[in-house]
């Protein structure tokens, strides 16, 4: 495959909310950020992610924008943004934007524009539809819970919404609404942004049957009528044309409901779509249903999800590997132990994590092995989607605990805690009341205190950085797995013709034994030359892991 800086990279992502608050307001904003730019160079990562920054009523957080080309007041302004800019790129660092383009906020003026009145020029810019039988157009459900379809008197029409009502959905069939937003993008690479992660991307398309979902089908399944749509393709080859060209900047697109094949349709090598996605099949692993429901995480059923993506789109497409986002609950609590291991499991997720080819994501706090936070009561949320479900839950008649288990378990708000920087007021994080709870933890688990500490989760993060943009086998080699039914070590190899190199982690609390060279290698000549423990300076040496432990070897 085609080298490329966006495929060596490794990816920070910054939630810009709860990163760092520059003016005592308790929300983070730009100038925050700035101040921490020494920190996030000190990582190694070479591109970041910023959440939404632009101009919102924040009923989502930012995702239900308002204006696409004015930075969120509570986040600064557009003198504050290109500062933040310069100072990322004189440090080697590209910035990658959020766009929002499924759906606008309903304060957006095109979406006051179109509901106006049937007859407006904007009307075509959303999806109104008449109803069926004094009901909604169909029975597609909203994301946040609740119909997709929101009832507007004045005009006696319902216009769609995936997600909450205050998101309505672009239509997309309408070409004067797709010249805007590709207007709007060449505005922001003029700017000088370096590419864009584009939000549930795949979902732009739907089938202008607008059927039912049929028994059995979800809001992402990959039959969904409007997941990877009829006119997807069609309408991000015209992105890529109309306000890409030829800029050397990355694209990742999130797509929920995809498939290996599906994907390889969207993000092949040479097709002239989107460079790489977020796929979620491995966010579903230890969920039964739907993401509150949860199940005991299988490791076996999770090495071969990721062998499955990792062997099919091998030299065809490119892929993100994340751990965890502003999306998913803390890693280390989902996937690790985040109790007496913590430290040691979180080392173990990251090595995974920066071992996998495609480009790795590492979320703000994942340095720092920050967990899920303390919830007493519903009234300590902030996210919608988890108020909603609570809501909707307890009125249908679920246990009251069973339920603030699940929000505890699984809760984007776990990500959305302020990042934990020092053990004083807040944990540095604001000086004022901050937005969302700080996790009582943070007293332990600091960035300052993990600068002093050489063996801290911060120190080896840096550490597997540079170790992988030194062992590019790790980014472009081809992936084997190694004892595939083992349930408690995580094994593979990885071998670009240059480098053979051996990944183990100890995925328990009791000591596992090392693969064989010749497991790995196929030939029982093959020696092990050990490179790196996540538990260690030293090269790691001895016949056993130790519990949570992550070691590389080169195979010779």
């Amino acid at each position: 495959m085609v080298r490329t800086w966006w495929k060596e990279g490794v990816v920070y992502q910054i939630y810009p909310r709860s990163f760092r608050d520059s003016d005592g307001d308790g929300v983070g904003d730009l100038r925050g950020i700035i101040e921490k730019l020494d920190y996030i160079a000190s990582l190694g990562a070479n591109i970041v992610w910023l959440n939404p920054i632009y101009a919102s009523p924040n009923y989502d957080n930012g995702y239900d924008i308002s204006d696409y080309e004015r930075i969120m007041d509570e986040f600064g302004t557009m003198a504050d943004f290109d500062e933040l800019l310069r100072g990322f790129h004189s440090r080697g660092i590209r910035l990658v934007m959020d766009l929002v383009v499924n759906h606008s906020s309903s304060a957006h003026p095109w979406f006051l524009e179109s509901r106006r009145s049937v007859d407006s020029p904007k009307r075509g810019y959303y999806i109104w539809r008449k109803g069926v039988d004094g009901g909604p157009p169909n029975n597609w459900r909203a994301c946040f819970t609740g119909p997709a379809w929101e009832y507007d008197e004045a005009s006696g029409e319902y216009y769609l919404h995936l997600f909450a009502p205050q998101q309505p959905d672009l239509n997309w069939e309408n070409p004067a609404l797709r010249s805007e937003i590709y207007s709007m993008m060449r505005r922001w690479f003029a700017r000088g942004v370096d590419g864009f992660r584009m939000d549930v991307i795949n979902v732009i398309s739907k089938d202008p049957s607008y059927r039912d979902l049929a028994e059995g089908e979800t809001m992402f399944s990959t039959t969904a009528p409007y997941v990877y749509g009829p006119r997807l393709h069609e309408f991000i080859r015209e992105m890529r044309r109309e306000a890409i060209g030829d800029r050397d900047v990355m694209t990742v697109g999130e797509t929920p409901g995809s498939t290996v094949e599906k994907a390889i349709e969207l993000v092949g090598e040479g097709r002239g779509e989107l460079d790489m996605l977020f796929q979620f099949e491995l966010m579903d692993v230890d969920c039964e249903g739907d993401k509150w429901h949860r199940r005991p995480l299988d490791l076996v059923a999770m090495k071969r999800i990721i062998e499955r993506w990792q062997t099919g789109l091998h030299g065809v497409a490119w892929n993100s590997n994340f751990l965890m986002n502003h999306d998913q609950p803390r890693s280390v609590s989902r996937f690790g132990n985040d109790g007496a291991y913590r430290s040691a499991s979180a080392k173990a997720l990251l090595a995974l994590n920066l071992s996998l080819g495609g480009t790795p994501y590492v979320y703000q706090g994942e340095e720092l092995g920050m967990t899920n936070s303390k919830w007493e009561g519903v009234g300590d949320f902030r996210d919608l989607d988890s108020i909603n479900y609570y809501r909707e839950a307890v009125a249908a008649g679920a246990d009251e605990g069973e339920v603030m288990d699940s929000l505890r378990y699984m809760s984007r708000d776990n990500s959305r805690t302020p990042m934990q920087w020092g053990p004083g007021p807040n944990a540095g994080f604001t000086s004022g009341e901050p937005w969302i709870g700080v996790n009582p933890n943070y007293r332990d688990i600091n960035a300052a205190a993990e600068e002093g500490d050489p063996q801290s989760v911060l120190h080896f993060a840096r550490r597997m950085i540079r170790f992988r943009k030194e062992h590019l086998a790790l980014v472009y080699g081809r992936f084997e797995l190694v004892a595939p039914e083992d349930p408690a070590l995580f094994a593979f190899t990885m071998d670009d013709g240059a480098e053979r190199l051996l990944f183990a982690a100890n995925m328990s609390e009791e000591p596992r034994g090392i693969p064989r060279a010749e497991e790995a290698g196929g030939r029982s000549s093959r020696s092990l030359e050990p490179l790196l423990s996540s538990l260690g300076d030293g090269r790691p040496a001895g016949t056993h892991l130790a519990p949570w432990e992550a070691r590389i070897w080169r195979l010779v």
